[in-house]
């Protein structure tokens, strides 16, 4: 019974030759990631608000759209938009559905979040607010959400370093980002173990500069939140 061959664990000179073709598809991974943070998380409190609203109307859309994205996975979510839509008629680009999707998702997760955040908030600084004749809106804008976004920065940070990875999903759909471009070495050199170390590798080096930038940010603003 042979042992591991560990010389074929992993080719150097096809990761070095390799390298710059696949980073080819990083462009997409921080575009498609920063468009998506942003809609998302516009998504995740429009629907934060939602759900902590009174208002059935408001309430009960919001709790079921967080619940099919918390519910479902994100692949056949991706899935749905991409395969599924063309049978009704709806044709969406790769890279469309890749943002459509992933802000979605985004917006599911930040949303609860968020409401975890603003519910953290003691209710004497709302008060204080309609004390000096705010509106609702004011008072969330300008007293009560910089100190939720305070609280909820931990959790958001863990959410953009989850959507850089959640990435790796859209070369199922053809967006042609770093997993992709390796699946296309991979298989002309048939070493897909390799390709795919590189690709984590990758993955590895951008999620910790995002981690480094979240501690530095989480050391800037922790003291207001203590």
């Amino acid at each position: 019974m042979g042992g591991i061959q560990w010389n074929n664990l992993f080719d150097f000179q096809l990761a070095k030759s390799s390298a710059w073709f696949v980073l080819q598809g990083l462009k997409y991974t921080i575009i498609i990631t920063l468009i998506t943070i942003v809609i998302g998380l516009v998504i995740g409190l429009i629907a934060a608000l939602m759900r902590m609203s009174s208002t059935k109307i408001l309430r009960y859309p919001a709790r079921v759209y967080i619940s099919i994205i918390r519910g479902t996975p994100l692949l056949v979510q991706l899935f749905i938009l991409y395969f599924g839509l063309p049978v009704i008629g709806i044709n969406l680009s790769p890279f469309l559905a890749a943002i459509i999707g992933l802000s979605l998702n985004v917006g599911g997760y930040s949303a609860e979040t968020f409401r975890g955040a603003l519910l953290a908030i003691p209710k004497g600084q709302w008060e204080a607010a309609y004390s000096i004749n705010m509106t609702y809106g004011q008072a969330l804008r300008r007293i009560v959400m910089p100190q939720a976004l305070r609280v909820a920065l931990p959790s958001l940070a863990n959410t953009l370093l989850s959507l850089v990875k959640d990435t790796s999903l859209l070369s199922m759909i053809t967006v042609p980002e770093m997993l992709y471009q390796a699946k296309i070495i991979g298989g002309r050199e048939f070493d897909y173990l390799t390709m795919y170390i590189l690709v984590a590798i990758f993955y590895w080096i951008v999620c910790t500069i995002l981690a480094w930038v979240q501690d530095r940010l989480e050391d800037r603003y922790g003291k207001f939140t203590k």
